[in-house]
């Protein structure tokens, strides 16, 4: 098995305000096998990077994508060929990988077809997690037939570039949530709230009954697994949790109250405020209907008063970009925003120490013994310039994933 020894490490992971001292990664095939000062000597592997003047970052992790979403209109793109959807993906998650994300989690659309894809090398991709498709209700988040349609939501099914599946009553909900687990989901996704890009379900929406999400979380904890449901409003929030979900995409509007109860039940928020910036900005240009575009901001300011309630509550967030098709370049923007309201190091470890957390995976997202070896080069201190991980990875001459070298430039 192959070894590679890396010199004069200074380490960023969103653990501390500073860079490490200088230390030594030792990688052994596609995972780190020690890490400290005089590892080098000690393994004695032939093959030596030197990391001096460079800062070393384990590989990002995106708590919240949709790779197949090619498009901001997502009616259209749930129309798309399932062969053009699938070869638009690859090039989508090429661009993040190349942007420094070696992990990413699907939050609707993505199969297992995929995930094998990128698991069988047979696309150059972030290591992918999925939730297959999302669940929705009529007229709820990612029904995208609108008030001119009854079109049978069956004929969906099938489609690989539409993010949800409709599903009403208990018994359907529960029969949906164990078929995408059984097609390879590795958890559940919940739209249980309107949302900006749907049609017909205002922001506050409380779509499912208590009983159906009650049933859908039953089905995930015994398969092992967790519900994560898409989030607004501080009733829905609060409704959710009740039925046990434990992690919270976007979560703009939640009050004091409710954050302090997300903090002290320890769940997730995955806050993705770059999308409603770049929507506000970009949306209509890239396609999203003038209904989408008019309740852009009924979330975009909460959103970012919000961040500042769950830093100060020590809620754990992960790092989330939630853009779609040709908005998808600005997925670092997320950096830079969450900057402006909290501490570097934090933002950092939303994308690395927390974000392998929220995506329950401890082997990824960290540099340490055991953990697939997913690390980049950084010219320049990101603790001191969020910046420097942004401009599609111009900054990042050296980006590997599983001990292999995705990227890497001449000076490296």
């Amino acid at each position: 098995m192959s070894m590679l020894t890396i010199k004069n490490a200074r380490i960023v992971d969103g653990s501390a305000d500073a860079p490490t001292d200088p230390v030594d990664i030792v990688i052994e095939g596609d995972r780190f096998v020690a890490v400290g000062k005089g590892e080098a000597a000690k393994s004695g592997a032939g093959d030596t990077l030197d990391a001096s003047g460079r800062i070393v970052m384990p590989g990002l992790i995106d708590c919240h994508v949709h790779v197949i979403a090619t498009t901001a209109n997502l009616g259209l793109n749930a129309e798309l060929p399932n062969s053009w959807v699938a070869l638009k993906s690859a090039e989508l998650m090429k661009a993040m990988l190349m942007r420094g994300f070696t992990t990413v989690r699907d939050l609707g659309g993505a199969d297992i077809g995929l995930k094998r894809a990128v698991d069988d090398g047979l696309i150059d991709a972030p290591r992918l997690i999925i939730c297959g498709k999302a669940l929705s209700q009529t007229g709820g988040h990612t029904d995208y037939r609108g008030a001119h349609s009854n079109r049978d939501v069956s004929w969906y099914g099938d489609k690989l570039g539409t993010l949800g599946r409709v599903c009403d009553g208990v018994d359907a909900v529960r029969r949906v949530a164990r078929e995408e687990l059984k097609n390879g989901a590795d958890y559940v996704k919940v739209m249980a709230d309107g949302g900006v890009s749907s049609p017909s379900d205002p922001i506050g929406y409380l779509v499912f009954s208590v009983d159906e999400l009650k049933a859908i979380v039953e089905v995930a904890k015994g398969f092992g697994t967790y519900v994560s449901g898409h989030l607004y409003d501080d009733a829905a929030i609060n409704r959710a949790l009740d039925c046990g979900f434990e992690c919270i995409e976007h979560g703009n509007n939640m009050s004091e109250r409710t954050v302090r109860r997300v903090a002290e039940e320890e769940a997730f928020v995955v806050p993705t405020n770059i999308t409603y910036d770049i929507l506000a900005k970009e949306g209509a240009a890239f396609g999203l209907p003038p209904e989408s575009v008019a309740k852009i901001e009924d979330v975009r300011t909460a959103g970012l008063e919000c961040l500042t309630m769950l830093h100060r509550e020590g809620v754990v967030m992960g790092y989330g970009s939630d853009l779609l098709g040709g908005m998808q370049p600005h997925q670092s923007g997320e950096f830079t925003l969450r900057g402006q309201f909290l501490p570097a190091m934090d933002v950092i470890r939303s994308a690395t120490l927390d974000a392998a957390r929220v995506v329950r995976r401890s082997d990824i997202g960290a540099i340490a013994p055991g953990c697939y070896a997913d690390l980049l080069f950084v010219d320049g201190n990101p603790l001191d310039d969020l910046a420097l991980l942004t401009e599609q990875g111009a900054h990042m001459p050296l980006i590997m994933k599983g001990g292999a070298a995705v990227k890497k430039a001449a000076s490296v």
